[in-house]
């Protein structure tokens, strides 16, 4: 793409793990990150992160989660807490403007917003979709899990997949594919149409209300 400004902008590949305790919002247990920047008709890695996340004492790692991710319990007792991960990830993102990429980014964008306070700048920052994007070169594929768009492209599935850097790799590389036939077709040559086909906005939350009966008590 010609577009000066996304030239301009860094695009940071995100993928989180996390848990999922009833009636509470996902707990991160590793997080994962690459940034990208366009040259030529290429992107270049220009930075890294990842870590694994302490979940709250009170939210246990279940026998699922360790299928899932190969994560136990005794492995993240001596992790981070997700405060310093999120404030050290956040302290990376220091020369703006930026672009948050994820595969299902509605996911990521809640897990961030739960951790705002730790990541200002990360919480502020809008995301990319690569779902919308594959809806948007790809109609009628039928499924676009991460793993069918692998499988569409020939990309090897990783063996440690649902882990958070090797999920931010192959996505990073369909992003990669999505942008350059998006392109190919005419479908978007600036970052204001990846933006219209695939955006989201950083995800507030609502503050709680406080009853009104109980607030006239004090």
């Amino acid at each position: 793409m010609r577009d000066p400004r996304f030239a301009d902008t860094t695009l940071v590949v995100i993928d989180f793990e996390g848990l999922t305790p009833a009636g509470r919002p996902a707990e991160p247990i590793e997080v994962a990150a690459l940034a990208l920047r366009a040259s030529g008709r290429r992107l270049v890695e220009v930075g890294r992160f990842e870590s694994l996340i302490r979940p709250p004492a009170d939210v246990p790692v279940t026998a699922m989660d360790t299928a899932q991710t190969g994560l136990t319990a005794a492995l993240l007792a001596t992790a981070p807490p997700a405060a310093q991960v999120m404030a050290g990830l956040d302290a990376h993102l220091s020369a703006p403007p930026y672009r948050l990429v994820a595969h299902h980014a509605h996911t990521e964008a809640g897990l961030i917003a739960h951790q705002a306070e730790h990541c200002p700048v990360l919480a502020a920052t809008p995301l990319l979709d690569t779902i919308g994007l594959a809806k948007a070169v790809l109609p009628g594929l039928g499924s676009y899990r991460l793993d069918n768009l692998l499988g569409h492209y020939g990309i090897p599935r990783p063996a440690d997949r649902h882990r958070a850097m090797p999920d931010v790799q192959v996505t990073a590389q369909v992003l990669e594919l999505l942008l350059a036939a998006g392109c190919a077709t005419g479908r978007w040559r600036t970052l204001l149409e990846l933006d219209m086909a695939a955006g989201l906005q950083p995800k507030r939350l609502t503050p709680a209300v406080p009853d009104a009966e109980q607030s006239a008590l004090f």
